[in-house]
C-alpha cells in the first residue's frame, strides 16, 4: 500500500520566493468526495493523474496514483467532476534537507497559502522554515477536498 505522510502549515509571510525551485499550475476536481475516501483528477504541467486517497489518520493516508490521457482527465474534470475546481499555483520550495510544496489558491480558495511537506516517517525531523505559520494537518477545513465544498472565500 502506498503511503502518504504530510503535514500543513499556512503560509505568513513571502520569504519562501527565495528559495524556489519550480513553479506549475494545477487544476483538480474531486469526482468522489466521501468521508473514508477521495477520488480527484489533476492536471499539473499538462501531466494528468487520477489520484485515490483514504481517510487520515493523524498524518497519514492511504494515497494511489495513475497517470491517465489528457483527454480522459478533461472530459472527467468537465463533464463529472464537483465545482469549483481547486485551482492553485504550486512552487516547490527548498528549506533545509526537505522540499516543501507551497500551494497559492485562486479562484474560491484566492487568499489561501499553504505550504506542505511529506515525510518518510511520522516521527521524521525536519527544518520548520520561519515562513510556515500554524499548522493545521489536523484541520479538515484545510484538505483540498473540503476547500471544494466549503471554499477559503466563505469563511
Amino acid at each position: 500500500m502506498a503511503k502518504e505522510i504530510e503535514r500543513k502549515f499556512l503560509v505568513i509571510n513571502d520569504k519562501w520566493k527565495e528559495n524556489i525551485i519550480s513553479e506549475s499550475v494545477l487544476k483538480q476536481g474531486y469526482v468522489a468526495n466521501q468521508k473514508n475516501a477521495t477520488v480527484r483528477v489533476r492536471i499539473a504541467k499538462g501531466v494528468p493523474h487520477l489520484n485515490i486517497k483514504s481517510a487520515t489518520t493523524g498524518i497519514t493516508r492511504a494515497e494511489y496514483e495513475y497517470e491517465i490521457p489528457l483527454t480522459d482527465a478533461e472530459q472527467i474534470l468537465d463533464e463529472i467532476a464537483e465545482q469549483p475546481f481547486i485551482d492553485k499555483t504550486r512552487y516547490k520550495v527548498r528549506c533545509g534537507a526537505h522540499i516543501w510544496d507551497l500551494d497559492l489558491f485562486a479562484g474560491a480558495n484566492k487568499g489561501l497559502i499553504m505550504a506542505e511537506i511529506e515525510l518518510e516517517d511520522e516521527s521524521e525531523r525536519f527544518e520548520r522554515p520561519d515562513w510556515a505559520g500554524e499548522e493545521v494537518s489536523g484541520d479538515a477545513r484545510y484538505y483540498n477536498s473540503c476547500l471544494v465544498k466549503k471554499p477559503f472565500s466563505t469563511w
